[in-house]
């Protein structure tokens, strides 16, 4: 039995179950990758062994590119979630978060590492360099759809889902730089490559962006293009981007994101609003592979040897890698505490996480127990934030309300 097979068998079966089920899905405390996850621990190794897969610490490269696809269709759905306005309008509390808050949750975590699992600096580093950036596709779930519409702000829903697009590419300095602390890199050649990997990624990003949506109006001028197609069109702008970035080593989640900016620039209203639907589809069932994946693959056994020091880990990152930042800066951000602190709860560790973690190990930076407390972050924030996004946004429906009275 092919262990493929039965992965597409196994994503199919819970594709079916959450469109049977996606119009309560979002008020009740799950979401997709949750959901995909238990399945992909269910049916590993670990429970059943149906699905027979390494462990991740052993086999790390097997969902690198997982993460990054996954990340560059997510990205680009970011992209073309809101108009390019709300990016004008948004971008000083946006440039706050991104250039203040994003650091200093790397040295954050890094300290939380330090103190918890007594390693070295550099190694630390390493750990809180992976797990700083805000993820897009576990934000998703507590940003989008019409519960989200309907309790959250327009303005909270527009920061959160353009700080997680942009930051997933943007934390590839913090990483070269921790690379760099390890010893991987030398400091000229982590300087060197986040300078090629970001500016090249944003020239490629800008040319696809705007050649794509140039192309597609010159073929619908001359009716050559049909509606089918098109619905797909920036997905497969996104695999375009990505793809070309990696023949030329740049970074490609970056330049999927400025592909879509740049494609939300230059399209229509009406070409915008159709591919916004068609990207929310496909980046609703796109996490489902990669996180059955991820759940066969928890590094139990590393787990285990980190203990409970491990689990005190996962809990002072969630806790306090981001939310007192944002709250400390709810006045430059422009936000009444009640929105910091769904801002700065809101910020989950997840797939950006991932690529980071096993990129790191691609650059030679191979150590099982950062590997190990990573992917431990990112299950304890996919399940905390799995389950608190409804009632979360109930709460803050709430507040709101009483505010407004």
């Amino acid at each position: 039995m092919s262990t493929l097979d039965l992965l597409l068998a196994v994503v199919g079966a819970l594709g079916v179950v959450i469109v049977a089920i996606s119009a309560r899905l979002h008020q009740w405390p799950l979401s997709e990758p949750l959901i995909a996850l238990v399945a992909g621990v269910l049916l590993g190794p670990a429970v059943t062994g149906i699905l027979d897969l390494p462990e991740l610490t052993a086999a790390p490269a097997l969902l690198q590119h997982g993460a990054e696809v996954l990340l560059a269709i997510s990205v680009m759905g970011v992209a073309l979630r809101y108009p390019f306005s709300a990016l004008r309008t948004h971008w000083k509390p946006l440039a706050l978060l991104i250039v203040v808050v994003m650091p200093a949750m790397a040295l954050v975590s890094t300290g939380l590492a330090m103190w918890l699992l007594g390693t070295s600096f550099a190694l630390a580093l390493l750990f809180g360099a992976a797990v700083c950036p805000t993820d897009p596709v576990l934000a998703s779930s507590a940003v989008t759809g019409e519960g989200a519409e309907e309790d959250l702000p327009e303005r909270d829903r527009q920061i959160l889902s353009l700080e997680s697009g942009a930051n997933d590419g943007l934390a590839l300095p913090l990483v070269l730089l921790a690379l760099a602390v390890a010893g991987s890199l030398s400091a000229g050649e982590a300087a060197l490559d986040t300078a090629w990997q970001v500016l090249g990624a944003l020239l490629v990003g800008v040319a696809g962006g705007v050649l794509a949506a140039k192309a597609l109006h010159l073929a619908q001028r001359h009716k050559a293009t049909e509606e089918g197609p098109t619905l797909l069109y920036t997905v497969l702008l996104a695999l375009l981007v990505l793809g070309v970035c990696g023949l030329a080593d740049l970074n490609g989640v970056f330049g999927a994101f400025v592909a879509g900016l740049a494609y939300n620039v230059v399209s229509t209203g009406a070409e915008r609003e159709t591919e916004v639907q068609i990207d929310e589809a496909v980046n609703q069932f796109a996490v489902l592979p990669f996180f059955v994946v991820l759940g066969a693959m928890l590094p139990w056994a590393e787990w285990g040897a980190l203990g409970w020091t491990g689990v005190a880990l996962a809990v002072a990152v969630l806790v306090l890698r981001r939310l007192p930042l944002v709250l400390a800066l709810a006045r430059p951000l422009g936000m009444p505490l009640h929105s910091a602190a769904f801002l700065g709860w809101f910020g989950p560790v997840g797939v950006a996480a991932v690529f980071y973690l096993t990129m790191e190990a691609e650059y030679g930076s191979e150590h099982p127990e950062i590997l190990a407390a990573g992917s431990l972050v990112v299950v304890a924030s996919t399940l905390a934030h799995g389950l608190s996004s409804a009632p979360g946004r109930a709460l803050f429906r709430k507040v709101e309300r009483a505010r407004a009275r």
